[in-house]
């Protein structure tokens, strides 16, 4: 059961963190506006796929999990 608990924990931290950007995502300078995210506008259309910062978010929170559940398996021992 303790392995479940600490996964729910890192679940509900990952949560909390994606929350937290979604709030104050306007206050951070630069997401969304990376050179390589594309936005086309035409006449009464506009598409943006912001694929540079997806990019980054990701590898941003792929090092977070990694530090997390290292931590978590380092003192499972």
């Amino acid at each position: 059961m303790e392995g479940i608990g600490k996964i729910l924990l890192v679940v509900g931290g990952i949560i909390v963190v994606i929350g937290l950007l979604f709030i104050f995502s306007h206050h951070i300078p630069l997401l969304g506006k990376l050179p390589g995210d594309v936005l086309i506008k035409k006449d009464g259309f506009s598409f943006y796929f912001p694929i540079v910062t997806f990019l980054l978010l990701s590898i941003l929170i792929t090092i977070i999990v990694n530090v997390v559940l290292y931590f978590i398996n380092k003192q499972s021992f």
